[in-house]
């Protein structure tokens, strides 16, 4: 099975994660789809202690074939797909020979290099694309591929040497939950890889850090006639506070180590509303500062319309995993040894946005993240780079031998 068989194979599995059910693990059933097939794949590929828990996560390890002590290496993908965008009825198709031009989906819809201009450098490559109606899921299916690819090439060479190296898959890291039963101590691996990027050329070791807030309003409602000096309306109070905040924080005009607070989800009515939003930043001072100014928007709400109108919760998701890495340097090292190696220019980057490494990596398991060729995620415009997965497994075979020679 070559790698192109192979991804279009998993994307053919919906597995999309449902953030309307976050409180379970998995957020959907249908993720067990893959977890079971990921499963036996493993276990003919000849991976020890292969399991398949509960929660939809799957282990598995190869045992080392050198002498001597060496480190276990990780390599962690998720099986979810995003819930942004359809899932369902995936069918992906083969550009040979891309012309660097637009690409046409379907009658309605183009992937137009005018609005994807990384397009251009993909010219003569390979790409993978659905066919407008869904997304591809090559997010994460692509990291996946990088990874069984690899195992089926160490299969097959039993002369290339390398330690114990340890995979995992896992649900719903889309909507923020992939690591939140993963077994870091079943796992034990020293350092791990999320396989989980854009381009080839990524190697990112630093996240946002992540919060999330639920703002309330409570209103008065009567009857609009006789309303005058009565009706207090919670959601034009809501789109009010919505306006409190600095426009300029807004994601759609942030780029690089900007944050932003996110206005991601309103409901409401003239007696209750509420409003959604995601608070990120690479600094955790910034961070915090963007949490009072949500707070002191609040307290303005308060001063004009009364006490108990508005109130916020504030969570914290994740803190920005190189707080983590800087301390333990090899994982690191050893993915920027292996790009040099294979002459790969790398693309050293903060990730905007949070991967399972993040988390991994604040509860101990060193777990930066490595691109795989995809681009253009959880929407209709994905695609992935075919020679640039072929990459990745280099990238992933480069690794484990330079782990196994303590290099």
């Amino acid at each position: 099975m070559s790698e192109v068989e192979r991804l279009i194979r998993y994307c053919k599995v919906d597995t999309q994660s449902d953030p309307d059910n976050e409180n379970v693990t998995p957020s959907s059933e249908k993720q067990f789809n893959l977890a079971k097939m990921l499963k036996q794949e493993l276990e003919e590929l000849g991976l020890e202690d292969v399991t398949l828990d509960e929660h939809c996560y799957v282990y598995a390890w190869l045992p080392s074939n050198v002498e001597g002590a060496a480190k276990t290496v990780g390599f962690i993908a998720h099986m979810d797909t995003a819930p942004d965008f359809s899932g369902t009825n995936v069918n992906p198709r083969i550009i040979e020979n891309y012309d660097g031009n637009d690409i046409v989906l379907n009658e309605a819809m183009v992937t137009k290099v005018e609005d994807f201009p990384e397009l251009k450098a993909l010219k003569g490559k390979t790409l993978l694309v659905s066919d407008g109606t869904t997304l591809l899921g090559a997010d994460d299916k692509a990291g996946i591929v990088s990874i069984m690819e690899a195992l089926a090439y160490l299969k097959n060479h039993p002369e290339i040497k390398h330690g114990r190296i340890a995979i995992g898959f896992t649900p719903d890291e889309e909507i923020g939950n992939g690591a939140k039963y993963f077994d870091i101590e079943k796992f034990g691996a020293d350092f791990a890889y999320t396989m989980d990027g854009g381009t080839v050329r990524e190697i990112s070791d630093e996240t946002f850090n992540a919060a999330s807030a639920t703002v309330t309003f409570n209103g008065f409602s009567i009857h609009p006639g006789s309303a005058k000096n009565k009706m207090v309306n919670a959601g034009s109070i809501a789109c009010s506070y919505q306006q409190l905040l600095p426009e300029y924080a807004r994601p759609e005009h942030t780029e690089g180590r900007d944050g932003f607070i996110h206005l991601c989800g309103m409901q409401g009515s003239t007696t209750h509303a509420e409003l959604n939003y995601i608070i990120r930043d690479h600094d955790r001072n910034k961070l915090e500062e963007m949490k009072g100014w949500m707070l002191k928007a609040v307290d303005f709400v308060n001063a004009m319309h009364g006490e108990g109108t508005c109130s916020i919760e504030i969570k914290d998701a994740y803190h920005n995993m190189k707080e983590v890495l800087d301390e333990h340097p090899d994982a690191v090292k050893y993915a920027f040894q292996a790009y040099d190696e294979l002459s790969i220019t790398p693309l050293h980057e903060p990730v905007r946005g949070g991967t399972d490494g993040a988390e991994l990596s604040l509860r101990g398991l060193p777990c930066p993240n490595l691109g795989v060729g995809g681009g253009n995620f959880h929407g209709p415009y994905e695609y992935c780079c075919i020679e640039e997965l072929q990459q990745a497994v280099t990238v992933i075979l480069t690794i484990v031998q330079d782990v196994a020679k303590g290099e």
